[in-house]
């Protein structure tokens, strides 16, 4: 087979991608540690979706009748099969609620809850995915194929084929408290979404929300250290947990997560409306 027709068959391929691609469906990646994966009381209100707001299932759920890979109405839950409410949840009503009818908004949710940053490190990963010997950590990680960050490429790129990826949604940061290399660790992966995923950084904001705030925290001085993250990352924006409801010492109840879900939305409609 000559160069030429390689050549034509390669345009011809990306060709059929382009014009297969929904300009009007945004599509949003989000990742983290159990405050992602939600841990919210899923009340009968939660499960009333406008059709526009899309998951991409992330693992097979056969209580739920979805498979991984295939786009649902995003009636909680939108990550783990027995989990609740996250942020995701109401960022997306959020943003259907607030942009043209035409437009669909889909995420994609991949987290684990206790997990180190840098199990989304696709360079550090295996130093990441165990931890002494407890076997629900070890069970998450496998279920996403043994590498969460290729498990969200993954996906992220078949979506592609349907939508435009339009930002990144990060909660996680309980597990690192203290440390302050955490956002050089979330640049490193922030980049690798990038690159893997051929996206330009000005076009792809990453919004990262801050941990539980109320009194007899676990967590919150982690919050200045996340909001050191847009002086190594010009995109990134954080995401204000002040006045949000907690369950526990970690975790947000349902409503807490209906309020940064919210913020989290808000804060993507005004970047995007600053650009359109």
């Amino acid at each position: 087979m000559n160069i030429r027709l390689l050549l034509a068959i390669g345009v011809l391929f990306i060709t059929n991608i382009i014009l297969a691609q929904d300009a009007n469906f945004h599509i949003y990646l989000c990742f983290g540690q159990s405050n992602m994966e939600g841990q919210g009381v899923i009340e009968e209100k939660d499960r009333i979706v406008d059709e526009r707001f899309q998951v991409m299932q992330a693992l097979n759920c056969e209580e739920l009748n979805r498979q991984k890979g295939e786009w649902y109405t995003a009636v909680p839950p939108l990550g783990f099969c027995n989990k609740g409410l996250s942020p995701a949840d109401y960022f997306g009503r959020t943003m259907v609620a607030n942009l043209s009818d035409s437009i669909k908004v889909g995420v994609i949710l991949v987290a684990i809850g206790g997990c180190d940053i840098r199990l989304f490190d696709k360079d550090q990963y295996r130093d990441y995915d165990s931890k002494d010997g407890k076997v629900w950590f070890e069970r998450k990680v496998a279920s996403y194929g043994g590498h969460p960050y290729n498990c969200l490429i993954e996906l992220a790129q078949k979506a592609q084929q349907d939508g435009v990826i339009k930002g990144i949604l990060l909660h996680q940061g309980e597990t690192n408290t203290g440390n302050a290399e955490w956002p050089m660790y979330v640049q490193k992966i922030y980049n690798d979404m990038l690159e893997d995923l051929s996206l330009e950084a000005d076009e792809v904001p990453i919004l990262a929300g801050e941990m539980v705030t109320e009194p007899d925290n676990c967590c919150a001085t982690m919050n200045p250290i996340i909001h050191t993250l847009p002086e190594v990352i010009p995109n990134a924006h954080v995401i204000s947990s002040a006045a949000c409801p907690a369950k526990d010492r970690a975790h947000f109840n349902a409503e807490g997560y209906r309020m940064i879900g919210k913020r989290y939305g808000e804060k993507m409609l005004s970047l995007y409306l600053l650009n359109h």
